[in-house]
């Protein structure tokens, strides 16, 4: 059963995806012109520091750099989205609504710093709980739907995850530039393995 919050909010559960179109898109070839790139943020790890099934603001720590980034990308004309799996919620440790409040205080952080987040997807679902489902990264059910609803154009859109499972899902909904953000180096199929956020940033 798919699970979703109010869609007239700045967040969007996904769950079974059925576009339209192979892309995700259910927009005709005459608003194709009219569709954006989009910078897809995968949540923790990328935007805040990694802690076990985070459900508290208190808990909540931006990572350095996040808000400098995504306003260089919202000045370019990129739309903003969080694609974020969140398995805590099928495993009983926080509920629908603590995820909905602490996306609300997240998005009300970004607007204070001068940046639009469009939308926030995420996938309550665990394989071992709730069964399969298209949402969960490596699935690319979350961007699909985003491009559909938001009208994105996959291709010239850039993804930024810390996992190989956010870059196999960005590949797989058709985006041809992703970076890895760890600390390391690691081994991944992405654009270019990255250690500081601001490395994107153009001078």
């Amino acid at each position: 059963m798919a699970s979703s919050l109010n869609e007239n909010k700045p967040w969007q559960s996904q769950s079974d995806v059925h576009p339209e179109r192979e892309d995700g898109s259910g927009h005709t070839s005459g608003e194709a012109a009219l569709k954006k790139p989009a910078l897809f943020l995968d949540r923790d790890g990328v935007i805040n520091i990694e802690k076990n099934y985070l459900h508290k603001k208190e808990d909540f720590e931006f990572i350095d750099g996040i808000f400098k980034l995504c306003r260089y990308y919202q000045d370019k004309g990129y739309i903003l989205v969080v694609v974020t799996n969140q398995s805590g919620i099928a495993r009983g440790y926080y509920s629908e609504m603590d995820f909905a409040n602490l996306t609300f205080w997240m998005i009300n952080a970004f607007s204070e710093q001068g940046v639009e987040i469009s939308q926030v997807y995420h996938c309550p679902h665990h394989p071992d709980i709730s069964g399969e489902c298209e949402c969960r990264k490596p699935h690319p059910g979350m961007l699909l739907k985003a491009a559909g609803e938001l009208n994105i154009d996959l291709e010239k859109s850039v993804l930024i995850g810390d996992s190989e499972r956010d870059i196999e899902a960005a590949y797989r909904a058709g985006l041809k530039e992703t970076y890895l953000f760890s600390e390391g180096e690691k081994e991944t199929s992405a654009t270019q393995n990255i250690h500081s956020l601001l490395t994107l940033i153009k001078k």
